[in-house]
């Protein structure tokens, strides 16, 4: 009430007072007559050079004050006093003044902060641009984290929807798979009344779709007839109850419509798939959203296709396709995830197998698996992101906090004045978060043009294209307004109340003694940023030296001009002529075939048998298939025996390589003509090879055999001539391609880009912690050059004394920096087993991984320090060689 009093008495002497505020503050005078006597001396003693009040008004509204304080000291029963009194002074506290006094006194503060802006133009600059840099940087992230967060959330019945996956056991440890028999579905729709509908899918990206000339290779998936009563994809056209009904029925999206047939309507139309079979297009799809996990897929055809292209198996022991099942309404998610434990067990199929649901809302959150249950996997990404947008906020509030308090001897008096006026501490402490508040509102609307400036490479950052900042949705802008107002008060909070607890007898005499209290949760503050920002570079530094790491380390096979197609079309049928077409031309120098490409592993099995095994040992070896020349053309190391010829060595269709860890599981001293079987498949040993990188970059070497066949090739793996241009002997295989499978476009890959492709999200997350340490560093630095410069204001006398007394320049500059540098010296301290503990469970993901060294401490460190000491130094040497009598005089 004492802050609203001298408000209104404000409005008085201005001039600006209505005739009900008039009366109000008479009434408020009266009734407070503590206050009185202060007034009348204030007004008494005012001297108003422009006098907008007469000395009657004033006279005349003390009078009135002084007739309520009489009448209300001389009743018994103050109740009805004050009544009369409201009743005299007809004092109507209506909500329209009530609003336009609280008008009044937000455009007092909002002048009173853009004079404060506009004064310290290069705080207010440090100010506003930390906070937009931290807020553009946390708004990226948060809009990241929604996106992630709203995965498949957008299908009517994503509430009922579960995939199935098996649970088993593999070299002792619980695993799960996602592929499962095709034959399970009928089983499970006909015993089970829970299940509503049962869906089958599997992915395909090897098909070619064609329109006369026009042909194109996409991805894309095979599913049951009513795979769009589960997943709400939108149709542009067409009806999604019997698009997948007709086995020749294809579902497009809208992109490849119009590749296919341009600005044409595709709905009705026939398109070829791999030059045999004609396909009908039942329907088209809208682009679909980012935010499923189905992005991929460019058309979609009817899953009884497999039969044609002879991929389909009706047996227990193939897992051929996904399985997603919508239970009925009301069945619990307790009851769902147990459900479907024992079905193999009722089939009496598959042993040791049990089978699992999973529901659609954490199919892209928990994608990981330990001992046989699903775990958070991309949700620890967004947790370390939502903490990352956290602490650079943190950071950026910081700086305002301590550039706040270090202009406390600045605003001491202003505060002290203010409070000699009448200002009481409510009224202070609004004042200055008013300030900081409409300093984050300014930098919250340059946050939304530096997300936008920065949407484009975040989203090539994080691979995406389809992140958009939701500007059409108003929960946005509330939640943009909503952050600015927090963050000001967050931001603001600490130096209001600090600057409002001054004393004016006290900072009108010049005294500040209460500097020591000030200088410690400074400290602390510029401490805490600085052990953020080191900890983010420490981070940074052993994140990029494990991806270091993984690029380059040894794969076991030579990468450089290695390259691989896969089989299509004629080029099985006329794989001979081609070969031998290729090495005339001298585009390559050997060549082989396989079933996956040679750096990569399509298949595994756990049924292999040897001479002493165990009959309760479960060993999974990947598998990999070639006819000749494996590691001729791969580089692998042969370490003992043979390559796979099956030209020369026609037994060789049942000969195998193992490599060194296949070699050590088996227990083979000498496996070079060793027997062993795969189920009924007698085997034997021709040769032992390197072991080579054909998995996860960072796993520990898997035991892997190779087989040799005459079928069941995927790949063909060529060695690239060294002799000639890379770019000429690509030209030269192409025209080979072509002649003998024209059907089929003419792609190849390149096994050291592919190599890169796989470490391209540890990549992606490296440059963005790369980036964030940036941040860091850089608007702590804002703050600590600031910081600097106002420490270097302040005792800008007592350097002036001290050059005089004939201190050098390099001792007034230690002086000044040596206070910043302990400060970032003990950061470093606290930072350092923040950061080592961090990492060290980082790194424990990962099976194969780096030594966390001392040496990236110790540069860290010295990084640090001087960082800081070239920050500091630049004020700190700015202020040590001005003119010491130009500063004395001037103080």
């Amino acid at each position: 009430m004492e802050e609203y009093i001298w408000f209104l008495v404000e409005l008085f002497i201005s001039g600006k007072a209505t005739e009900a505020e008039v009366d109000e503050l008479a009434y408020l005078l009266g009734t407070h007559h503590e206050l009185l006597n202060a007034v009348k001396e204030f007004i008494g003693e005012y001297d108003d050079p422009d006098p907008q009040v007469t000395s009657t008004q004033k006279q005349a509204l003390l009078s009135r004050a002084e007739g309520i304080r009489h009448e209300f000291a001389s009743t018994t029963k103050p109740v009805r006093a004050i009544q009369r009194v409201r009743d005299r002074v007809s004092l109507k506290f209506s909500f329209t003044e009530i609003v336009r006094r609280e008008a009044l006194i937000f455009s007092q503060l909002f002048k009173t902060t853009v004079r404060q802006l506009r004064r310290n133009r290069t705080i207010s600059f440090i100010n506003i641009s930390g906070l937009a840099i931290g807020m553009a940087t946390a708004i990226l992230i948060f809009v990241w984290i929604a996106n992630q967060l709203s995965y498949d959330q957008f299908h009517v019945n994503k509430d009922r929807i579960y995939e199935m996956d098996s649970q088993f056991k593999v070299n002792g440890q619980l695993e799960i798979g996602g592929a499962l028999p095709s034959v399970l579905a009928p089983v499970l729709k006909a015993n089970y009344p829970q299940v509503d509908e049962v869906v089958r899918t599997s992915g395909v990206g090897s098909f070619v779709l064609k329109n006369g000339d026009k042909g194109f290779e996409g991805k894309g998936l095979l599913a049951d007839p009513n795979f769009f009563d589960l997943f709400s994809f939108k149709f542009a056209e067409g009806n999604p109850a019997t698009a997948l009904t007709g086995v020749h029925s294809i579902v497009l999206t809208q992109q490849m419509a119009q590749k296919l047939f341009g600005n044409d309507d595709p709905l009705g139309k026939t398109i070829k798939i791999d030059s045999t079979a004609n396909f009908t297009v039942t329907g088209v799809l809208e682009p679909l959203p980012s935010n499923t996990q189905l992005n991929y897929i460019e058309y979609i055809v009817p899953l009884n296709y497999m039969r044609e292209v002879h991929w389909a198996h009706d047996d227990w022991e193939t897992n051929s396709v996904n399985m997603y099942l919508m239970l009925k309404p009301g069945v619990p998610r307790q009851v769902a995830e147990k459900l479907f434990w024992n079905v193999f067990r009722d089939q009496h199929v598959l042993p040791g197998t049990n089978a699992i649901v999973q529901p659609m809302s954490d199919w892209w959150l928990y994608s990981n698996y330990e001992n046989g249950k699903f775990v958070a996997g991309q949700l620890v990404m967004l947790r370390w992101f939502g903490l990352i947008a956290i602490l650079v906020m943190v950071i950026a509030c910081i700086n305002y906090m301590n550039l706040g308090t270090a202009r406390s001897a600045k605003r001491a008096k202003e505060v002290g004045i203010r409070k000699v006026a009448g200002a009481g501490r409510g009224l202070l402490i609004k004042q200055f978060l008013g300030e900081s508040v409409f300093t984050a509102i300014i930098a919250g609307a340059l946050s939304i043009g530096l997300v936008q400036l920065c949407m484009p490479s975040f989203n090539t950052l994080i691979g995406t294209s389809g992140l958009v900042v939701p500007y059409g949705n108003p929960l946005f802008w509330w939640a943009i307004a909503g952050f600015s107002i927090f963050t000001g008060i967050i931001a603001g909070i600490y130096p209001a109340f600090y600057l409002s607890s001054y004393r004016p007898a006290r900072v009108l005499k010049g005294i500040l003694n209460a500097t020591g209290a000030l200088v410690t949760p400074r400290k602390v503050m510029v401490v805490v940023q600085f052990t953020l920002a080191i900890c983010f570079i420490i981070c940074t530094m052993i994140i990029y030296r494990q991806i270091d790491f993984a690029l380059h380390r040894s794969r076991g096979y030579d990468s450089t001009n290695l390259a691989y197609m896969y089989i299509k079309g004629d080029m099985a049928k006329n794989y001979p002529v081609i070969k031998q077409e290729l090495l005339a031309s001298g585009a390559i120098s050997t060549i082989t075939r396989t079933n996956s490409s040679a750096d990569d592993i399509w298949t595994a099995h756990d049924d292999y048998s040897w001479q002493g095994k165990d009959p309760a040992m479960k060993v999974q070896f990947l598998e990999n298939y070639a006819d000749e020349g494996f590691t001729r053309t791969t580089g692998i190391k042969l370490l003992q025996g043979r390559d796979i010829d099956i030209y020369h060595y026609p037994t060789d269709t049942a000969g195998v390589l193992l490599t060194e860890t296949a070699a050590k599981k088996i227990g083979f001293k000498s496996p070079v003509g060793q027997l062993m079987k795969e189920g009924k498949t007698n085997l034997h040993v021709v040769g032992v090879i390197k072991d080579y990188v054909a998995t996860w970059a960072y796993n520990l070497p898997d035991p892997i055999i190779i087989r040799g066949t005459t079928k069941q090739f995927g790949a063909m793996n060529f060695r690239l001539s060294r002799t000639q241009p890379i770019s000429a002997s690509l030209v030269k295989i192409g025209a080979v391609v072509r002649r003998y499978n024209p059907g089929y476009p003419y792609t190849y890959y390149m096994a050291d880009n592919i190599y890169h492709g796989r470490l391209k999200d540890e990549e992606n997350i490296g440059t963005m912690a790369a980036a964030f340490a940036g941040l860091t560093i850089f608007i702590s630095c804002m703050g600590l050059f600031a910081l600097a410069a106002f420490m270097a204001e302040n005792r800008v006398k007592e350097i002036g004394i001290r050059k005089v007394l004939g201190a050098s320049v390099a001792a007034i500059t230690t002086l000044l920096s040596k206070d910043f540098l302990v400060l970032v010296g003990i950061a470093f301290v606290i930072a350092s087993p923040i950061a080592w503990w961090l990492m060290n469970k980082w790194l424990s993901n990962y099976p194969l991984h780096i030594g966390i060294g001392y040496w990236v401490f110790i540069i860290t460190g010295a990084a640090s320090i001087l960082i800081a000491l070239l920050t500091v130094g630049f004020q700190a040497v700015k202020a040590a060689i001005l003119n010491p009598i130009k500063n004395l005089r001037t103080e």
